[in-house]
């Protein structure tokens, strides 16, 4: 049984930390131009509609926004299944990858796996000159060298605890949780 320990992102502070994201990712890569934002699957997908409408209320034009399902690319596939096969949902990226700074976001960084898969589906699909990473939040504990370039927030996690974000799309609140046993 697990029991929330502390909220620590609620609506406004979410909605304060995409729009820092925001206006990171314009600041690195000196506008938008050649930019391609790539939601992951479910939660990072809203994510990044919503970094896509804030970087269209700074810059004033548009960011081009895909989505990736990197089911078939994750190396804990059993783990993840109930009843032994994969739910895939499929990938919608609306323009060709090659040669443009891929932006991936999803809402939790820990080990970094579910980075390595979406990096792999992503060189199948094309040669971006470059792949970042977007997360709301990083809580630690990585197994492979991966760091995100936008944090919304750090939140240093002992193994026992979950990180739950809950999304008005998905979830009807905006609210990032901590829980433990």
């Amino acid at each position: 049984m697990m029991n929330e320990k502390a909220i620590v992102l609620d609506e406004q502070a979410i909605r304060r930390a995409l729009t820092r994201i925001a206006h990171e990712i314009i600041e690195k890569n000196r506008g938008i131009e050649h930019c391609i934002l790539i939601g992951i699957r479910t939660r990072g997908i809203f994510l990044a509609n919503r970094l896509a409408e804030r970087i269209n209320q700074i810059e004033g034009k548009e960011i081009q926004v895909g989505e990736l399902d990197i089911t078939l690319y994750r190396d804990d596939l059993t783990k993840k299944t109930h009843d032994g096969e994969p739910q895939i949902l499929g990938s919608d990226i609306p323009v060709d990858i090659t040669d443009k700074k891929v932006v991936v976001i999803d809402d939790v960084l820990f080990t970094g796996r579910t980075i390595r898969a979406a990096m792999d589906a992503l060189v199948d699909m094309g040669r971006p000159s470059q792949i970042q990473l977007a997360v709301l939040v990083d809580r630690g504990h990585r197994e492979l060298p991966i760091r995100a370039d936008y944090v919304g927030k750090n939140v240093p996690t002992s193994h026992s605890e979950k990180i739950a974000v809950a999304l008005t799309e998905v979830d009807g609140i905006d609210q990032v949780s901590i829980f433990e046993n």
